[in-house]
């Protein structure tokens, strides 16, 4: 903008500092602090008792589901195994036996050659063996059951931890303790406590499409704890979500990818959503934002006639050292930023315009020469 100075009249006008607003396009973005957290946690326990043949794994490498992670030693229980076999084997030949005579009793009783007696006896014998190899066969599935749980293997893919046994640990069946965790990472959580009124808020812009969306998640970026931007966009879950009676926070869950394994469960990882963009946003330099009595935001504006007019206006956030205006002011008026201390609406002034500070600068305005 060009300064004007108005005609001096006898007392000479006060000078005062402005700047001229510029529409501008710009990114809103919000930041929500939050922890990763796995998305699977699988804890390894055995399943039968015994000692620890082989350790199958590298601590710390990728293991596929279904991949051997310790070995316990198979010999008992592969004796069980074998002995639960034979009694099949032998429970099925005393069922066959006692099939053939069954057919044989049914055959004589119908000709009247023998007493109906011996033919219930014949069917009972049959009925007795039936169930006895009914219950030898459960006894070989329970054995090959065991059998197969001597081998420990991961219920999940993922990155598995340090082992807490070395081969030669004898370990008993469901105890407490882990032989180690698998962790599944990629992709990974982001879990994040928010107020309930944020919430709200932000599932308003989303409905309301301010927020860029995929269904229903808002997409978001990851700044991590050295302050770069992490490589791969997330998306913010809002399903499920109950306000903690004590805190009235609610978590927000995002699911982020993970492909490098860069993010590990437990950091501290800042998310920012883009709310859209202001096409024409005003960018007012903070010392030319006053408040009055009553709390309420104003701005002091330089009109045609170069006379002080005081004016209501609305803020909405910081940007930098700037306010970002929604209400009050359009383009092209000129904002007083230095010197509002010392005139009143309405007084003549004389106007210096002063360079604004970029978006991003954290100085504060340099003095009018």
């Amino acid at each position: 903008g060009e300064t004007r100075s108005a005609a001096a009249p006898a007392s000479k006008p006060v000078e005062v500092g402005v700047v001229t607003l510029g529409a501008q396009p710009l990114t809103l973005s919000t930041e929500l602090s939050g922890r990763t957290k796995a998305v699977m946690v699988a804890q390894i326990r055995p399943q039968v008792s015994g000692i620890v043949q082989q350790r199958a794994f590298t601590e710390g490498a990728l293991v596929k589901a279904g991949e051997l992670l310790y070995q316990i030693d198979p010999a008992s229980y592969q004796a069980t195994h074998a002995s639960a076999k034979a009694s099949v084997a032998r429970a099925e030949a005393t069922a066959n036996a006692a099939r053939l005579k069954a057919q044989r009793q049914a055959g004589l009783v119908a000709i009247e050659a023998i007493s109906t007696q011996d033919h219930e006896d014949a069917q009972a014998s049959l009925q007795q063996a039936e169930a006895d190899l009914a219950s030898a066969k459960a006894a070989l599935e329970t054995a090959t059951i065991n059998l197969e749980r001597t081998r420990i293997v991961s219920p999940i893919a993922g990155r598995v931890e340090i082992s807490s046994v070395t081969p030669g640990a004898l370990v008993t069946a469901n105890q407490e303790t882990a032989l180690t965790t698998v962790q599944q990472l990629d992709p990974i959580y982001v879990d994040i406590p928010q107020s309930s009124l944020e919430v709200l808020q932000l599932r308003k812009a989303l409905s309301s499409g301010a927020l860029k969306s995929e269904g229903n998640a808002a997409r978001i970026q990851l700044v991590l704890e050295d302050g770069s931007t992490y490589a791969h966009e997330g998306k913010l879950q809002f399903a499920g979500v109950t306000v903690n009676t004590t805190t009235g926070a609610v978590t927000l869950r995002a699911l982020v990818p993970n492909p490098e394994r860069l993010l590990m469960p437990g950091m501290y990882v800042r998310a920012r959503l883009d709310k859209g963009t202001d096409p024409e946003a005003l960018l007012v330099p903070q010392p030319g934002i006053g408040r009055d009595n009553t709390g309420k935001a104003t701005a002091l504006v330089v009109n045609a006639e170069n006379k002080v007019e005081q004016r209501k206006v609305e803020v909405s956030e910081a940007i930098g050292t700037n306010w970002r205006v929604t209400d009050g002011l359009k383009a092209g008026e000129r904002v007083i930023i230095e010197g509002s201390g010392k005139v009143r609406p309405g007084q003549s002034v004389r106007v210096v315009d002063v360079q604004p500070v970029a978006v991003n600068a954290v100085s504060a305005v340099p003095a009018a020469a």
